[in-house]
Formats: structure tokens, C-alpha cells, sequence
């Protein structure tokens, strides 16, 4: 008997172990295949498929905790993935259709993350707003066109046998005394997670700063938000009555966004002031929990709202739970911008000294087409824009919404060009049977390539088109503007911190080395600041 009740514990034993083994195989499984589901990713769940895959003793998890940083003050933020985009053949795809995208939120969220001495996610690194944070020293625009366009090639700083392209528009500098008339509606999160020095504190000394630069023929309403959400001060242009709300407003409850939103827009379609620049700001961590709570709900509301002529820009606060991906979305889809507040120099940044962008809208459905010339360019990829992108056809189609420019503000893209004559590496796709590129001479046999935009005057429907080619030239990185150098010098710096495939030689030492020698009039020292946080980013891959 004895026997025979060893043997049924012996085999309960073993059971038990299966048993075990397949949960834990199909737990992570669901997690994988959820993962690739989902559009965005939590760090915080991240961090407990990692721990999962350590206990079964797997490296990758714990590769991956180290790149995203392990403080639990970061393990519940929110960002899109980003696929980078890859080199494309000329012969088989000559065009690349993508949006304008003034956000700058990515540079100073990155710049907080290492700052607190840790490496950011990558997904949190969107080069274009790495290289668009910056003032550049474009040329003001000539005549009734909002803006210039400029372009320059030269030698690529991560690959001597490419070439680097910058596209740059720099919009029309105007005086705040000047722009029409603002009905704003200051949309504020005094949810429990505003509760913390770098959010609710920080929102309220920034949004001062913006209402210490309004005139008497603006207006501001204040909206809250928490569990439900309030009209705390009617429209006004009463700034001791402003200033005095704001002092007042203190964080607690959940957060039902959808319901402030609302509330926001009806309070800015109420008092709309025609012709004037009528704008909803938001400033929150972006931590919706109640209510309307997925991004598609969200953005379906704010494209509904945009048709009255109300924008939407985005101010992102504090740590832990920032829903970076929500607040990009939102402020895509309003017509607006995104700036992440890292610091009070930060906030008079966004709100002092670049107010008129922020407020004033110049050109609205801003879109770039870049046409390239086969006997010139073998292939090309541009870098950032991920989100951005466009079909081809999209760019004609005035119907298929694209970004904003504000007043002072300056866009550049940049793409990394491989001359004809060279092989594309690795770019997924055989060789064509029958379709070959030959180069032929023709009159346009010097150009690079031809850059197309459209824009919309921002009380319009109807676009209007610019054209402009660019003429190649041998030209070396070093012998470069100071724009084209530093530019590159960033977007090196955004390779490494995503860990790129593309990043081709770059290197710490290389970026600081040409961003050193771009400094050009660096008066408000953003620049030197830059070469610093890229101290920090080496020490800690070091």
C-alpha cells in the first residue's frame, strides 16, 4: 500500500510541473501576442513581461529594463512605436509624401530622462522633434508665401558615402502685438495624478508666464477636469482674475479628459472670435481614466471639433504615468502642438519667448513632396516623420489634414541620400526582372531632386503650392551651414539613443565635435545646452 501511494505522489508530482511549464508557455504567449497588437506600448507592462521572461531564465527582459531605465518613477509611461523608416530604391518609389510636425516634446522628454540619469525608451526618441526643438537661421519669407524654403545637401556625418538633405521652412516672425485677437480656453488636469511638484505646480507657474504676454484684447476661460469637469473662470481678459483662478486650482479624483474636452470646446465655440486665433490648450500628464479613454475615441472627438476652427495644442506635464503617445495624437489631430514642460526654462521657453508659435497659427496643412532624381540618387530615407507619413496621392488631396505652422517657427527634415552607382543594403525587396533604372540626359540631369509643398492660409480650404529643386553638389559635412551641421549633429545624436540601424560610424565624440563647431548665434544658449545632455547620454551607455 505504502508503494503504491509513493507511486500516485510521484506522478502527482510530475503533472503538477507540466502543468505548470504550459501556463506559464501560454501566458507568454497571449503577452506576445498582444504586444504586437498594440499600437502603444506601457513601460509598466513591459517591465512584468520581463520579469516574467527572467524567472524562466531568459536575458532579453533584462536587456530591455536597462534600455527603457528601471526607476519605477518612468514604468508607467506611454509612447507609439516607431518603426524607422528604411532606405527606399528611387527607381521603384521617386516620391516621399509626409506632414510638417512642429512638436519639440520629444527633445525635452528625453533631455528629463537623462537628466534624472537614465537612458530614455527608444520609442520615446521621434528624431524630427530632437532636430525641430531648435531655432535655425533660415532667411525670413519674401512676399504673401508665410514662409521660406530652403535646401541644402552635403557629405553625411555617419556615412561618408551618403549624403545628408535638409529641408528647412522657417515661418514669419511676428510681434504678439500684432496677431489677431485670441479667445483661449485653458483646459487643466486637477486629476490626483496632477498631484506632484512637475505637474500641477510647474503647469501653473508656466501657464502665468503665457497670460503675462496677452494684451487686452485677449480672452481666457479656465475648464478642470477630474472626476467630472467645471467652467472655473468664464471667458475674461481680466489677468488679475486669471492669475488668481490659476493660484487656486489644487489636484484630486480620476480623470475623465473626454468630459473636460467637451466642456472646453463648447466654452471656445461660445465665445469664437471670427477671424481671431480661437485655440483649446491642454495641459495634463494625459493620464485618462475615466470616460473616454482609448486614443481612437479621443482623436474621433478632437477631428470633430477642429472643423469650427478651433486648434488644439498640448502641453505635457510630469512623470510616471505621461501618456506621451495620447497627448501627440491629440494635439495631431487639433490642429495644434505638442511641447513637453521638463522645467520652468522650459515652460518660459514654450510660452515666453516662442508664445506667438504657440498661439498663432501661420499655415495650416502643411505638406512636403520630395521628388528624386534616379540618375542622381540610388535611394534615400528620411529620417523621423514616422508618424507622418503620407500616400503620395494624399498631397493633392486638400481634404487629408497635415500639420500646422506657427509664427516664427522652423521645420527641417533631413534625409540621408545614397548617390546612384551604389548597391542599397539589405532593403527586403529582389531585384526587379524587367524594370531597370538607367540614367539618362536630360535638362533636369543636375538636379538632386525637386521639393513640392502645399499649404492652406489658416481661414482656408483651398491649398496653394510652392515648387523648388535642388542642384547637386560635392560638398563635405565640414564645409556645411552651421543649420546643416548642427541638424545632422542632433539627429546622429538621435540614432545612438535609439540604438538605429542606421547609425552608420556615429559616435558621442563625433556629435559633439560637429555640433561644437555649429554653434552659430547661440544667444539664449540652447544650443551649448545640448552639447552637455550629450555628456550625460555617453556616461550612461558608457
Amino acid at each position: 500500500m505504502q508503494k503504491f501511494l509513493f507511486v500516485v505522489f510521484i506522478f502527482s508530482l510530475f503533472f503538477s510541473a507540466c502543468s505548470s511549464s504550459k501556463l506559464s508557455s501560454s501566458s507568454n504567449n497571449i503577452y506576445q501576442t498582444q504586444e504586437k497588437q498594440n499600437v502603444a506600448y506601457s513601460s509598466s507592462n513591459s517591465m512584468m513581461s520581463n520579469s516574467s521572461s527572467i524567472s524562466n531564465g531568459s536575458t532579453v527582459g533584462m536587456d530591455f529594463k536597462k534600455e527603457i531605465g528601471s526607476d519605477a518613477e518612468t514604468q508607467g509611461e506611454r509612447y507609439a512605436a516607431i518603426e524607422e523608416n528604411p532606405f527606399l530604391e528611387t527607381g521603384r518609389t521617386p516620391l516621399s509624401t509626409f506632414s510638417i510636425d512642429v512638436d519639440t516634446a520629444s527633445y525635452a522628454n528625453v533631455r528629463r530622462y537623462l537628466n534624472d540619469g537614465q537612458l530614455p525608451p527608444k520609442d520615446a526618441v521621434r528624431i524630427e522633434e530632437l532636430v525641430n526643438y531648435f531655432e535655425y537661421d533660415y532667411p525670413q519669407p519674401i512676399g504673401d508665401v508665410p514662409f521660406s524654403v530652403n535646401t541644402e545637401a552635403a557629405t553625411c556625418a555617419w556615412n561618408a558615402k551618403h549624403k545628408i538633405v535638409s529641408i528647412g521652412l522657417q515661418g514669419r516672425k511676428v510681434s504678439l502685438d500684432n496677431v489677431p485677437p485670441s479667445n483661449l480656453v485653458f483646459l487643466i488636469d486637477v486629476s490626483g495624478s496632477m498631484n506632484d511638484p512637475r505637474k500641477l505646480p510647474l503647469l501653473k507657474d508656466a501657464l502665468r508666464i503665457l497670460v503675462n504676454q496677452l494684451s487686452a484684447k485677449d480672452r481666457v476661460a479656465i475648464v478642470v477636469y477630474a472626476g467630472g469637469s467645471g467652467l472655473v473662470l468664464p471667458s475674461t481678459n481680466n489677468r488679475g482674475e486669471i492669475l488668481n483662478a490659476l493660484e487656486n486650482l489644487e489636484a484630486g479624483g480620476s480623470t475623465d479628459g473626454g468630459q473636460g474636452i467637451r466642456l472646453a470646446y463648447k466654452v471656445a465655440l461660445d465665445n469664437l472670435i471670427k477671424d481671431g486665433n480661437n485655440r483649446v490648450i491642454l495641459a495634463t500628464d494625459g493620464d485618462f481614466n475615466v470616460g473616454l479613454t482609448g486614443d481612437a475615441e479621443l482623436v474621433k472627438l478632437i477631428e470633430s471639433k477642429r472643423q469650427n476652427g478651433i486648434f488644439l495644442s498640448v502641453l505635457g506635464f510630469g512623470t510616471g504615468n505621461t501618456n506621451d503617445s495620447m497627448m501627440e495624437k491629440l494635439a495631431d489631430k487639433g490642429n495644434g502642438n505638442y511641447a513637453y514642460i521638463d522645467s520652468p526654462e522650459e515652460a518660459r521657453k514654450a510660452l515666453g519667448e516662442q508664445a506667438a508659435g504657440t498661439l498663432y497659427t501661420i499655415a495650416k496643412d502643411v505638406k512636403i513632396q520630395v521628388e528624386f532624381n534616379p540618375a542622381k540618387v540610388a535611394g534615400y530615407r528620411l529620417l523621423g516623420y514616422e508618424n507622418r507619413l503620407l500616400a503620395d496621392r494624399d498631397f493633392n488631396d486638400d481634404k487629408k489634414d497635415a500639420g500646422e505652422i506657427g509664427a516664427g517657427h522652423s521645420v527641417t527634415a533631413l534625409y540621408e541620400i545614397i548617390p546612384a552607382g551604389q548597391k542599397i543594403e539589405d532593403n527586403g525587396v529582389d531585384e526587379l526582372r524587367y524594370a531597370k533604372t538607367a540614367s539618362s540626359k536630360t535638362a533636369f540631369n543636375d538636379e538632386l531632386l525637386t521639393v513640392k509643398l502645399r499649404y492652406k492660409e489658416p481661414n482656408q480650404n483651398a491649398s496653394k503650392l510652392l515648387t523648388q529643386g535642388l542642384l547637386d553638389a560635392e560638398k563635405s559635412i565640414e564645409n556645411a551651414s552651421d543649420n546643416l551641421r548642427f541638424a545632422s549633429s542632433v539627429a546622429e545624436f538621435g540614432l545612438l539613443l535609439r540604438n538605429s540601424r542606421y547609425k552608420g560610424n556615429s559616435s558621442f565624440d563625433n556629435i559633439k565635435s560637429l555640433a561644437e563647431s555649429s554653434f552659430g548665434n547661440d544667444l539664449k544658449s540652447h544650443r551649448s545646452d545640448f552639447v552637455s545632455l550629450l555628456k550625460k547620454a555617453k556616461h550612461l551607455q558608457d
